[in-house]
């Protein structure tokens, strides 16, 4: 085996043994919060509780079978102090720092908000369908809010589906490279309405003190009875305190959404925190026609809320707003913000809620979490469901699915042991298939993907091939 091997399959060397205890993160609460979306279904069952129909639609459970365990046992100094500015990808990390789902499972969380993508193909204008768009790029990422567990590398061939007919979509995603990982997916509505793919490869780095992921790949929704398609990559996201401290998460950079029919562009900056917390979570931006002319502006935080408000109100609110800074500012005492040192950095208080402006429309609201949710690893409530296996699924989902990984399976039981013991099988077990390809070379072929360029763009993306719901898995791959 050699060293790019190795650092790439990230083999576990986790002991149950340190797994007691609790494990200190930042909860802050937010308040006020409204569930647009009436099909969702916060209340807590009891572990283990077997979903059932309610009018005819399927119940989904509400609680994983076992909380999370402690990782305040675990130095990730140990394992990190060596690594700065690389590629975390090409790192031994232990199974402690997971949390029980695929990267494939994770990308499937854009979907929560998905009545958004429904709410924009009904809308007659172009500018209400922008805002509706803007409001599900930033609801896509909402799921991250305190999120600090690392999800499982997919194995190459690895795939996932889900069917929502509640919410009106199928989805299927396939792990279609392994050096470098990239992940492709393709989601489409029930009722014919959009087309939602990609494919995601982000790049993770250690800084020392944070943990940053930067995006890389094109996101694309096609509305399909306005002939439009709009596309966009993610915002940067940063885990703080990956070595002291209790962590908490931010996000930054711009996001721009383009609407290739129309020239319509939504311009989005995720801000990051400053030096005393002011802007943490803060998402401000507008949208503008093909001229350039600013139509909307929107403003809100990525872990709340989403409003928007003609130009000309939002600049007149804002003139009067910084008169009153102004004044304030004469008062402050002009001090200086820490050097970068090795304590951690500081938690920023959390900042009062949206300050909403007169004459302001409501776009998005985040769904609320369910009341166990620091014990579930901070999952929302649509993310509890997404490794559910009900009964008789073995059946018809194909052997890649990730439901069937028996790492994941074992960690999100609680049994740590066997998580770590299966993750370094699966593992060892992709590089010897890699080993045989290169023996008889043979190139890797993918299932339901294929690469080529973005219809829109024109950037290098991976396509859907079309035929998966046609249920034919007599050639998957056997990779656990």
């Amino acid at each position: 085996m050699n060293g790019e091997e190795e650092f790439f399959d990230a083999v576990s060397g986790f002991d149950s043994d340190n797994s007691s205890g609790e494990f200190s993160e930042a909860h802050q609460k937010v308040t006020g919060m409204i569930d647009l979306d009436t099909s969702k279904n916060n209340r807590i069952g009891k572990v283990g509780e077997r979903p059932s129909q309610e009018n005819g639609i399927q119940k989904h459970r509400t609680s994983l079978p076992a909380p999370m365990f402690s990782r305040s046992d675990f130095s990730v100094w140990t394992i990190l102090k060596k690594c700065v500015g690389l590629e975390l990808s090409k790192i031994t990390m232990p199974i402690a720092f997971n949390e029980p789902l695929s990267f494939l499972q994770r990308i499937t969380e854009y979907m929560e908000h998905v009545y958004l993508i429904h709410r924009a193909s009904c809308q007659p204008q172009p500018l209400e369908r922008m805002q509706s768009v803007a409001a599900f790029a930033v609801s896509a990422v909402a799921s991250q809010w305190e999120r600090t567990g690392k999800p499982f590398n997919p194995l190459l061939g690895e795939t996932y589906e889900l069917v929502r007919e509640d919410l009106g979509f199928r989805f299927i995603s396939e792990q279609v490279s392994h050096h470098p990982p990239i992940s492709a997916f393709h989601s489409e509505g029930l009722n014919h309405d959009f087309l939602f793919h990609g494919s995601i490869y982000p790049k993770l780095k250690f800084w020392g003190k944070s943990v940053e992921a930067e995006p890389r790949g094109t996101i694309t929704l096609e509305l399909l009875k306005h002939n439009e398609a709009y596309t966009w990559t993610n915002p940067t996201c940063c885990v703080h305190n990956v070595i002291i401290g209790k962590l908490w998460i931010e996000q930054y950079g711009t996001v721009e959404i383009l609407n290739h029919r129309t020239g319509h562009k939504c311009v989005l900056h995720f801000k990051p925190c400053g030096l005393f917390g002011k802007e943490l979570h803060k998402v401000e931006g507008h949208i503008q026609d093909k001229n350039k002319k600013k139509l909307f502006v929107i403003y809100g935080k990525w872990t709340e809320c989403l409003w928007g408000i003609d130009p000309v109100s939002y600049e007149s609110f804002k003139k009067q707003e910084r008169r009153g800074d102004h004044l304030r500012k004469a008062k402050l005492d002009d001090s200086s913000g820490k050097a970068d040192s090795d304590v951690a950095d500081d938690v920023p208080v959390t900042q009062e809620t949206v300050q909403v402006i007169p004459g302001s429309k409501l776009l998005w609201r985040i769904n609320t979490r369910p009341p166990n949710s620091a014990q579930m690893y901070n999952f929302t409530s649509f993310t509890v469901s997404l490794n559910e296996l009900e009964t008789g699924m073995e059946k018809t989902l194909p052997p890649t699915d990730c439901r069937l990984r028996p790492d994941i399976r074992g960690m999100e039981n609680g049994n740590m042991d066997l998580a770590s013991q299966e993750k370094e099988r699966l593992e060892e077990k992709q590089r010897e298939a890699r080993r045989e390809r290169a023996r008889e070379e043979a190139e890797w072929q993918t299932r339901w993907f294929y690469p080529g360029n973005n219809p829109y763009t024109g950037t290098p993306d991976w396509l859907y091939a079309g035929d998966y719901f046609e249920r034919n898995f007599s050639d998957c791959p056997d990779i656990y």
